[in-house]
């Protein structure tokens, strides 16, 4: 190998060590933000509805005939009981709750065209909707 192509390669290698160190630097917003954007796109469809309440979110979904729910605690990070239910008029309720650190769900309900119940809880505040088209 000649000296020439000894620097391109070793140029070439601490340009890419740089980059790297540059993207290890920007990461930890990147993956708060990636972090927080998987929570809410844990269904897939278009946003229907959300419902707030004291401690909490609930993110309501549609897709071809389907209802997904999510919620959301308002301060995620401490594992917190919560819990996120969907019903179908006619059918049980679908529910999913524990302790988790961000969030519960998400649940998913063959609806058609048939209206929904869903609730949502983190601790002690807690939400319902009532029967809702969605």
């Amino acid at each position: 190998m000649s000296g020439g192509s000894i620097r391109r390669r070793l140029a070439l290698g601490l340009a890419v060590l740089t980059a790297s160190g540059m993207l290890s630097l920007a990461s930890p917003a990147t993956a708060e933000a990636a972090s927080t954007a998987s929570q809410l796109s844990a269904c897939s469809g278009r946003k229907a509805r959300t419902l707030t309440f004291s401690t909490g979110v609930v993110h309501i979904y549609r897709r071809s005939g389907y209802v997904c729910a999510v919620t959301v605690p308002k301060r995620p990070g401490a594992r917190q009981w919560m819990s996120v239910s969907v019903r179908a008029r006619g059918s049980r309720p679908v529910v999913d709750e524990g302790r988790f650190s961000k969030r519960a769900g998400p649940v998913t309900v063959h609806t058609g065209r048939r209206q929904v119940w869903i609730k949502g809880a983190v601790g002690r505040g807690s939400v319902s909707s009532g029967w809702i088209r969605c």
